[in-house]
């Protein structure tokens, strides 16, 4: 194992929340292995309770103070991304946070990301069609278009409804779509037997 003093100043030498937090933050973007904009990186440690705002505040200063994380731009857009120092920190040092809290916030940050791929990816359009309402969803990946599906609904309300449940978890949707079609079977209505009648 490394030498901790090797990735800890003098003033973190003290175990306390702030430093927990740090080993927390190192080791989900090691974990995630993408870069995440600071927005992100708030919403994700903050947004679901797992680390107060300001230990988070206290540690991300920390973290760039000594060189675990650093900022880099990519197409005009500024990201944290976790230095070599910083992802050997975090492989050494993970087991002094629960892995309940690393699972936690790991389980957050796919949440996240799946949740902007999908408004990325997932468009829909809810427009008034006779007597009730159709909605259109189109699916993409990049240039490719998955699928394109208009459902009906009878009101606005059931319309707006659909539209949620499909963007809970569109390819849910899209991979039962392609079940049912490979399952579906051709439909043999029952022949009624002569004692039947």
């Amino acid at each position: 194992m490394t030498n901790p003093e090797e990735f800890i100043s003098d003033s973190m030498k003290i175990v306390d929340e702030v430093y927990r937090v740090q080993i927390l933050l190192a080791y989900f973007l090691n974990r995630i292995n993408q870069l995440c904009t600071p927005n992100q990186l708030t919403e994700i440690a903050t947004g679901e309770n797992i680390i107060n705002y300001f230990d988070y505040t206290a540690a991300i200063n920390a973290m760039l103070n000594n060189g675990t994380i650093e900022t880099v731009e990519v197409e005009g857009t500024e990201y944290y991304s976790l230095t070599e120092k910083g992802k050997s920190g975090a492989e050494d040092f993970k087991k002094q946070v629960s892995k309940g809290l690393r699972d936690k916030i790991y389980a957050s940050g796919l949440r996240l990301f799946a949740k902007l791929k999908n408004e990325r990816d997932v468009h829909f359009e809810v427009t008034e069609a006779g007597k009730g309402y159709s909605v259109r969803c189109t699916s993409c990946d990049g240039d490719l278009t998955l699928m394109d599906i208009t459902l009906f609904a009878p009101d606005e309300e059931q319309a707006n409804y659909i539209k949620s449940k499909i963007m809970m978890n569109p390819m849910d949707f899209y991979c039962r779509i392609m079940d049912y079609i490979i399952e579906n079977e051709e439909y043999v209505p029952s022949v009624l037997n002569e004692n039947d009648e």
